[in-house]
């Protein structure tokens, strides 16, 4: 097989996947497109008006992976992304890995303590970062004990983007192979404390090969739009690697998600498939009742990150006509591994198995269930994650034997195959489709100078869709009232990523616990 050559094999009805020995991803999704003659063809467009065909977007890869060689980054080094949606994100991505750099991209709504946290834990050798975000970046780089060699704003003066202008524009792609690291995504966990899925060359190709083409039917013709963002897994298949992979047109905003600003992104560019969170849609049907939108060019709604309520699919279908595909993926995953399709749509459910993945429900002691009843979700597939850096303990506990993922989240499974969600097996909460962790919610509510103690469960709003919600004893119980909540609310909002705030906040005289003083959050949900 000739290098960086991936072969899709559907003779046995689940596609699978061979790899050349030496395979680098960057040929197949960026370099591929000139010899088939794509080069003039879009490959984004942003809210900003920037265009860029296959042919830019491969000079300014090879640019990008020459510029971050020249600068001293040696292949297999880190390079930390805290960068917006934008061109610049696929220059970075793709152009490290065609030099067999491993990215980091991070989440850029998060604080400087995580950046800190990330920065540190990685041993990046380069960090490269919007402007938008150096009040994080700084506070955290200030803080940090070990440094990136390499610190870089993405553009302006000095940056990135003028290392990139003086760099060649050709690049022979890394001899790496399939299984070799080729990019992290960091995972918060139980404890809150991010870990970072080490992904492998191969893991692309799977997601866009057994689920964005059977699932989709996505092909070049399509034009894709992601209100998640290029940081969040789900988002990174959705508007770089799918549209990649069969030279469709990816559509970019910088701007938060929101109904307005989806709704011209849509009216302007007409995607063909669109890409939201459970929240995001709820959002979007509340706006829709007093403003309206074309969709016309919209075939297809996909949904992920949290389980989709049924109600909110329903009500999605009534006013718009489109059906939603809801499924659930992972960090770890990189992708959704089961999922509705569009012969096979079951509301409130997440679906079935993807081809080419495995899936099954255990017990606690690992026992198989029986269909119909609840137990921990394992899965196994091409994208699946090989270890978390610097963390053997949980890499054990969570890619086990026989590489199968433990999920975490409990489900349920029909006669069918059909797989229900039931809920996450610990306490993490996910909102917007990010998880977040009620420590770190409690720790920041427990800064307040009038506050002794905090707990924070999930629970669910008016559309179903999961927020966190706090229970708090005060030191002085006569403080209590809405003048201190809405100053507990700002203090959260001011310390904490936006998502991550309470959107409810209960004054209790005690918490729920064991006998050793641990909080019973499940008493609280109930």
């Amino acid at each position: 097989m000739q290098d960086h050559a991936v072969t899709v094999d559907v003779s046995a009805g689940a596609p699978r996947l061979s790899f050349a020995p030496v395979y680098n991803a960057a040929v197949g999704f960026i370099d591929r497109h000139l010899a088939a003659g794509r080069g003039d063809k879009l490959a984004i467009r942003t809210n900003h008006g920037e265009d860029v065909t296959y042919h830019a977007l491969a000079e300014r890869v090879a640019r990008a992976g020459n510029a971050l060689l020249d600068l001293g980054v040696r292949p297999s080094d880190r390079v930390m992304m805290i960068v917006k949606d934008c061109p610049a994100f696929f220059y970075l991505y793709w152009g490290a890995i065609k030099a067999g750099i491993v990215p980091v991209p991070v989440n850029t709504l998060l604080r400087a303590a995580d950046y800190r946290y990330m920065i540190e834990d990685s041993g990046a050798t380069a960090l490269v970062y919007s402007p938008e975000f150096a009040a994080e970046v700084d506070a955290a780089l200030a803080g940090a004990a070990r440094k990136p060699a390499r610190v870089l704003k993405a553009d302006g003066d000095g940056s990135f983007a003028a290392h990139m202008a003086r760099a060649a524009t050709t690049l022979a792609p890394a001899a790496t192979g399939p299984m070799d690291d080729c990019f992290w995504l960091y995972s918060s966990g139980s404890t809150g404390r991010p870990k970072g899925a080490v992904h492998r060359h191969r893991d692309i190709a799977h997601t866009a090969a057994l689920y964005a083409v059977p699932t989709l039917g996505i092909g070049e013709a399509d034009v894709c739009f992601s209100a998640a963002k290029l940081f969040f897994a789900y988002g990174l298949g959705n508007a770089m690697n799918f549209p990649l992979w069969v030279g469709a047109t990816a559509v970019l905003s910088d701007e938060r998600p929101s109904p307005e600003m989806t709704f011209a992104m849509i009216e302007r560019f007409r995607p063909t498939i669109f890409y939201g969170v459970p929240t995001l849609y709820a959002a979007q049907l509340r706006a829709l009742e007093t403003a309206t939108c074309d969709l016309a060019s919209v075939r297809l709604c996909v949904s992920a990150g949290e389980a989709l309520p049924a109600d909110i699919f329903r009500r999605w279908k009534e006013r718009t006509g489109l059906v939603i595909l809801d499924g659930i993926g992972s960090t770890e995953g990189l992708h959704i591994f089961i999922s509705n399709t569009r012969d096979h749509v079951r509301p409130g459910t997440s679906g079935r198995v993807v081809p080419g993945y495995s899936a099954r429900i255990v017990d606690e002691a690992g026992r198989e269930v029986a269909d119909g009843e609840q137990g921990t979700l394992l899965v196994r597939g091409g994208s699946v994650a090989a270890y978390y850096w610097n963390n053997a303990e949980k890499t054990r506990a969570t890619m086990i034997g026989d590489d199968w993922l433990v999920t975490g989240d409990t489900y349920m499974r029909d006669a069918d195959g059909t797989y229900t969600y039931s809920g996450r097996s610990d306490d993490m909460i996910k909102v917007g489709g990010i998880w977040c962790s009620p420590i770190e919610i409690e720790g920041r509510l427990i800064e307040h100078a009038k506050v002794l103690e905090a707990a924070v469960v999930g629970r669910k709003d008016d559309d179903d869709l999961v927020k966190p919600a706090a229970f708090v004893i005060l030191k002085r119980a006569g403080d209590a009232g809405e003048a201190l909540r809405r100053e507990l609310l700002e203090h959260c909002k001011s310390g904490l990523a936006r998502y991550k705030y309470p959107r409810w906040i209960t004054f209790v005289d005690e918490l729920p616990k064991t006998a050793t003083g641990k909080i019973q959050r499940f008493k609280l949900r109930d």
